[in-house]
């Protein structure tokens, strides 16, 4: 092995050890970053290397940044506080019937921000939800357990949902739309899947009859904090804070439709985004009379960096070799035709994911994909394969994405004790079987729809 091997590897794992373990509840961005500074000053990572990160990096960055924005908007405007007030409205009373309504938000705020976003806006909507129903510790579990999984898996239909997607997207030269058309209807129906099972799992455990709510959340928000319109104590009623709810839910919807048509017309999405979230900016401070400074503040700029940096560690383990290893392993299978090669890409893309993370294991295998001289076709159904791997694959262990470390973060902040144990009875069977039922769906929607002369 040479020098520029042992540094690389050294450093990669060391890295991603520190990002698991967390001491003392440092950011992930200051080991990858430490780790990324190692690489760029032994040289394994060249000048030209850094140009082309960025250049990768620079789009999906600005989208997700810009996405995250508009949802610390919203929670400013107190959406979060009346989504959780309406669920425990639409539950009725019925603990399983909060549990699909759970399923439900946790889906769409995924779609409409990203996996990040969504796990930072309903794991603490849950919480405050589930101990206003004085629900005990074994019962509030399940519903914060099947909560983040939904949510982090479903960044897996549209590639703009996830970091890590958008940045492959560029690497393997695919349009967000071209992904949608080929990922959301297998993936979507994979998802049904894994809420339909985890119910079937979690239902024992389940309330079927809920207790009533030791308080009002919306009304406690809207007239502790503000008047969503005046800035000033709320004395408007709710069928009007639906209908300004309602406005703001519609306008990030035809953002978000908006991100799909300059994606067909080859037209970078960051514009787009960046526009909505200015938009909804004006907009608060209109509404409200409040500033934007505040959003540069509660805006994790911390993300750029960590997409950098992540980055130049995974060119360090290219440069040394790790992609021409992981190339004599995946030919021989990919060659084989396209239901062999996209299980196996699936699979070992969730084997990576667990052992070190899902966002460099998606870069390793979206890099490795582009040097086997693949046709198009099979290049974009083998990263599609991969995509399922790093979103769904990876979420076996609570340490496989960005995500689920988040989610685990703020249940320790909020005094929420979940032990991997519990973690795992769940994530054992569903992962491995919606992994498998969604590959698989995957495969028949390409072969039926999108396989030339197929």
């Amino acid at each position: 092995m040479t020098i520029h091997i042992i540094i690389s590897v050294f450093v990669f794992l060391m890295t991603m050890l520190v990002i698991f373990w967390r001491p003392k509840g440092i950011n992930e961005v200051w080991p990858a970053t430490i780790g990324a500074a190692i690489i760029l000053l032994s040289g394994i990572v060249t000048q030209e290397n850094v140009f082309d990160i960025i250049h990768k990096i620079g789009g999906a960055s600005i989208t997700i940044i810009s996405t995250i924005v508009m949802a610390v908007i919203l929670e400013s405007f107190g959406f979060f506080h009346w989504a959780a007030s309406r669920l425990a409205s639409l539950a009725k009373g019925s603990g399983y019937r909060l549990y699909w309504y759970i399923q439900l938000l946790c889906f769409l705020m995924t779609l409409l921000f990203n996996n990040d976003g969504s796990i930072l806006i309903t794991t603490p909507i849950l919480i405050l939800l589930l101990k206003n129903f004085r629900l005990k510790p074994h019962q509030q579990l399940p519903y914060l357990l099947t909560g983040a999984l939904t949510a982090t898996a479903s960044s897996t239909p549209i590639g703009v949902s996830n970091l890590v997607n958008l940045i492959g997207l560029k690497i393997v030269n695919m349009t967000l739309f071209t992904q949608t058309a080929m990922m959301f209807v297998p993936t979507l129906l994979g998802l049904l899947f894994m809420s339909c099972l985890m119910f079937v799992l979690v239902k024992k455990n389940l309330p079927k009859k809920l207790p009533g709510l030791s308080f009002d959340i919306e009304q406690f928000f809207f007239t502790k904090k503000f008047h969503p319109l005046t800035g000033t104590i709320s004395v408007e009623t709710k069928r009007q804070r639906t209908k300004f709810m309602l406005k703001i839910i519609g306008f990030v919807f035809i953002i978000r439709c908006s991100i799909f048509v300059a994606s067909f017309f080859s037209i970078p999405i960051e514009i787009v985004a960046v526009f909505g979230s200015l938009v909804l900016l004006v907009w608060r401070w209109y509404f409200l009379r409040t500033m934007p400074f505040d959003i540069l503040r509660k805006t994790p700029w911390h993300i750029l960096l960590f997409a950098f940096s992540m980055y130049v560690l995974i060119y360090g383990l290219h440069n040394s070799g790790l992609t021409e290893t992981l190339l004599s392993i995946c030919e021989p299978i990919i060659e084989k035709g396209l239901f062999e090669s996209t299980l196996f890409m699936g699979g070992l893309i969730s084997v990576l994911s667990n052992l070190f993370n899902n966002h460099p294991a998606l870069l390793i295998g979206t890099i490795a994909l582009t040097e086997m001289n693949l046709d198009p076709f099979t290049l974009k159904a083998m990263y599609l394969a991969s995509i399922v791997g790093s979103d769904i694959g990876s979420l076996l262990l609570p340490i496989g994405t960005l995500a689920s470390l988040i989610w685990m973060h703020i249940l320790k902040q909020n005094k929420v004790k979940v032990k991997w144990k519990d973690y795992l009875k769940l994530s054992l069977i569903t992962i491995p079987l919606t992994l498998i039922v969604t590959l698989l769906m995957l495969y028949v929607w390409i072969y039926l729809f999108f396989l030339p002369n197929g």
